[in-house]
């Protein structure tokens, strides 16, 4: 049994102060996990996995709430438990959080030095099995407009295309963007293939006029500012 006691009772047999609904009417939506918020939104599980467990599972294998925010709606509809309907409900509670933010830029987290990024993402990236690439979006005011995923596998630069980095920041108008990537191996120290790659997409966004801050590197409990080592920055 898991420490919050879902694991092994249906959310009918969960004392109803622990469920999702009554926390959040009890508590306020603050104090809710990701899993649970999720879980109202889905509102129902499937056979074998209440709607907690299955909002885990959706936010593991997706890496979060980015990854759900990235993925695309027919790949979200097509896994197990969710459908066109839980897709739609899910992407409309992102786009409106993203709207929200959009209309209430003072409400944006700023962004003024490489633990904060580290902050904002070491936790969830340092333990991911594969390397995966995220692309911070800032404003003029280094407040964050988007974090999107672009990339997922070894961090390559002859595989990494730009096109696939900037074209967020762009929609977005983005003022600059801050890069980060992990390594599953645990150990943030940057390899000559992050070099490069951070070289390769700093001369792109000169030619968009979108500035490359830094290139953070997530290890397990550490991390890395490429800038504040002078790699790949000049």
């Amino acid at each position: 049994m898991s420490t919050d006691g879902y694991t092994s009772f249906t959310l009918k047999e969960t004392p109803e102060t622990d469920r999702p609904r009554e926390r959040l009417k009890a508590l306020g939506p603050s104090y809710l996990s990701d899993a649970e918020l999720l879980a109202i939104i889905l509102r129902v599980g499937i056979k074998g996995e209440n709607v907690i467990d299955l909002a885990r599972r959706l936010l593991a294998q997706n890496q979060g709430i980015t990854g759900l925010a990235s993925i695309d709606f027919n790949s979200l509809a097509s896994q197990r438990g969710v459908g066109e309907a839980k897709a739609c409900q899910i992407k409309a509670a992102l786009e409106l959080g993203r709207r929200y933010l959009k209309e209430m830029p003072e409400q944006r987290r700023r962004i003024t030095s490489p633990e904060d990024i580290a902050d904002l993402l070491m936790l969830e990236m340092g333990h991911l099995e594969q390397e995966h690439l995220r692309v911070v979006q800032l404003n003029t005011k280094n407040q964050i407009l988007a974090i999107t995923e672009v990339y997922k596998g070894g961090l390559n630069s002859a595989l990494i295309r730009p096109a696939d980095v900037f074209k967020p920041a762009v929609r977005n108008n983005a003022a600059s963007i801050i890069l980060a990537h992990n390594h599953p191996s645990g150990d943030p120290t940057p390899s000559s293939e992050d070099v490069r790659t951070t070289e390769s997409l700093i001369e792109a966004g000169k030619l968009l006029d979108i500035e490359v801050l830094d290139h953070i590197i997530v290890g397990r409990n550490s991390y890395t500012s490429m800038r504040r080592r002078h790699l790949g920055f000049r």
